[in-house]
Parts: structure tokens; C-alpha cells; sequence
């Protein structure tokens, strides 16, 4: 969708103000994705705080918390249109020991929870609360095709992210409109999932994890700060909305996609004992789980990817030519 089709369509999808700049708070907005959301609001005249647990984040306007505690000034964000709530513990950034578990959970449980309490004190609330949630809410499903309504796998993340989002749904009890976007792989060199694939694939011993028949489905970090744009300007989106492309693809062909635009052999496998040797459940449940996730609600409501096919997306991510 160009930006001039974005602008018509927030039009008529915020409120009907004469004025459509907007206010908008957001939780992790220093981290891979809080930046780029951030950006696509300014660039568009809105302003944005930051909800952040330290000062000196970058931000001029910020709004100090503690995800345990909640917000320290919740009457800061009186009156705000809207909050888009990103933060929690990074979940690849180690091996699931059960410590670890526990702040994954916690960041995320307790956090939703303490920020839509501080939420309950304001007189004048925001409309609107975008959180931020993932695939691995589905599980390990095969090849079956899943939508919105599609229900909870098994596993530590189903449980994590069923629990993190009957949190932030509390928040309708508030008279909030809530969106839980369940985000897949991220794609971008500059953090998660494809960075810490690049090193291999760029030395040309990248390749299948496991057998390769597993669904992997993703997503741009351009499109998706274009999706929790989309989320917080669309008034008639509500519960959990799938943040993937349409075009989900095995393991075996994402491979083969990546080793195309690098111009690089994919060769060498990874074994499913070697993963699980290395990072245990973790690599039960992110790398081999397999999730055909669609998302439905968001072309429902007419929203156009920009990088609807893997080779697109990495070649605009990682900023090479189209061939």
C-alpha cells in the first residue's frame, strides 16, 4: 500500500475530528520494532512517548514505569489517543532455563497487567490499546492453515502468550478498544530472527533446521510497523489480528529463498538433535514448531503489504536491488 493510500485510509479510520494528529504512547519504543513504529508516527505529525524504565532513552517525551509496579505518573497520559504496548524480555535471547521462563513470563504477564492498572486511574483514557503478542500462540500445528480463530497450541509459549493477552483484554472492561497482534518472524538486518541468520548464510554454510517441512510465517519490520500503525488508525479491528505475511513458506524454502538473494550455497543443515542440543526447548518451540498462520483480519479490513514474498521483503530489508 503506497502512503498516499495510507493517509486516505486513516482518515477515515480515526476518529472523525477535524484534526487527525494523534497522541500515542509506546511501551519498548527503543527497541528493534518501537523504533521503527515510532518513526512511522512522527513522520506522519503525531507524537509519541515513550513509557520506558530509565531516562536518557532518546525520547523527548517520556513517561517512566516499572513493569511491576506499573506506570510512576499514570496521569501523564490523560487524554492520549492511544498506547502500543511492545515491551518484554527478549524470548530468543537465551536458552529456556526455568529463570529465565519466569522473567519471560513475567515481563510479559505482569507488565500487560500493571500497565492497563495504571490505565484504570485515568479520567480521560486512551481509545485504544495495541499489545503486542505472537505466532507461538498456535503452537506446533503442521500445515493446517490458521487464522484469528484458530485456538491455543500446547507449550510454554501457547500458555505465554494466551495468558499476556487475556491481560491485555482487561482493558476492554475499561471501555478500550484492544488489539492483540500475534507478530511473526521478524525480518531485519538490524536485530532478531534474520540477523542472527545472516552470519552463517553470508559464509555459505547456512541451511535447512530440521527436516525443512515446518511452516515458518514472518514478516517485514517495515510491514509490520505498517500493521501496528494500521491497528491503532483502524477503529473496527478488535482481539487478536495475525501480523504475518500471506505467504508463510517452509523452513526448506525460506532457505532457499535467503541463499537466492545472498547468492549463497544452502547446503548445510542443521540437524533437529544438534538444535535441540543447543538450545533445548526453545528450539522445540520457535525453530522447528511448525505454524501456517494467515492473516485473515488485516486483508479482511484491506490492508496491503508493501513485501508480500520473502525474496521482496529481504531484498528491501537488507537494501539490495531488484533483479
Amino acid at each position: 500500500m503506497s502512503v498516499a493510500t495510507d493517509s486516505t485510509l486513516r482518515e477515515t479510520t480515526v476518529n472523525e475530528n477535524s484534526s487527525t494528529t494523534m497522541t500515542v504512547a509506546i511501551s519498548g519504543a527503543t527497541g528493534l520494532v518501537g523504533q521503527a513504529l515510532s518513526l512511522r508516527f512522527q513522520s506522519r505529525g503525531d507524537r509519541v512517548l515513550s513509557i520506558t524504565r530509565r531516562d536518557g532513552d532518546g525520547f523527548d517525551d517520556s513517561v517512566r514505569w516499572d513493569p511491576s509496579t506499573g506506570l510512576v505518573n499514570p496521569a501523564r497520559l490523560e487524554g492520549i489517543d492511544a498506547v502500543v504496548h511492545l515491551a518484554g524480555e527478549n524470548i530468543a535471547g537465551g536458552r529456556w532455563t526455568d529463570s529465565l521462563k519466569k522473567r519471560l513470563r513475567s515481563s510479559r504477564i505482569q507488565g500487560t497487567r500493571s500497565l492497563v492498572e495504571s490505565l484504570s486511574k485515568l479520567k480521560h483514557r486512551p481509545r485504544t490499546l495495541v499489545c503486542a503478542s505472537a505466532i507461538g500462540y498456535y503452537g506446533d500445528r503442521g500445515d493446517a492453515a490458521l487464522t484469528e480463530d484458530a485456538s491455543a497450541g500446547n507449550g510454554f509459549l501457547p500458555d505465554l502468550c494466551r495468558d499476556w493477552e487475556a491481560e491485555a483484554i482487561k482493558a476492554e472492561e475499561l471501555g478500550m478498544r484492544v488489539v492483540c497482534v500475534r507478530i511473526g518472524i521478524v525480518l531485519s538486518p538490524k536485530g532478531g530472527a534474520l540477523a542472527k541468520m545472516m552470519l552463517p548464510f553470508k559464509a555459505g554454510v547456512g541451511g535447512n533446521i530440521g527436516a525443512g517441512d515446518q511452516f515458518w510465517s514472518w514478516i517485514g519490520l517495515n510491514d509490520l510497523a505498517r500493521v501496528l500503525e494500521f491497528c491503532v488508525d483502524n477503529q473496527q479491528l478488535t482481539g487478536p489480528v495475525n501480523a504475518v505475511s500471506p505467504n508463510a513458506l517452509t523452513n526448506a524454502e525460506f532457505t532457499r529463498n535467503i541463499g537466492a538473494v545472498l547468492h549463497r550455497p544452502t547446503i548445510f543443515p542443521l540437524p533437529a538433535f544438534m538444535a535441540k542440543l543447543v538450545l533445548g526447548e526453545m528450539a522445540n518451540e520457535l525453530l522447528l514448531a511448525s505454524a501456517r498462520v494467515v492473516p485473515q483480519k488485516l486483508l479482511k479490513a484491506g490492508f496491503k503489504f508493501e513485501h508480500p514474498e520473502l525474496a521482496s521483503c529481504l531484498k528491501h530489508e537488507l537494501q539490495l536491488k531488484e533483479s
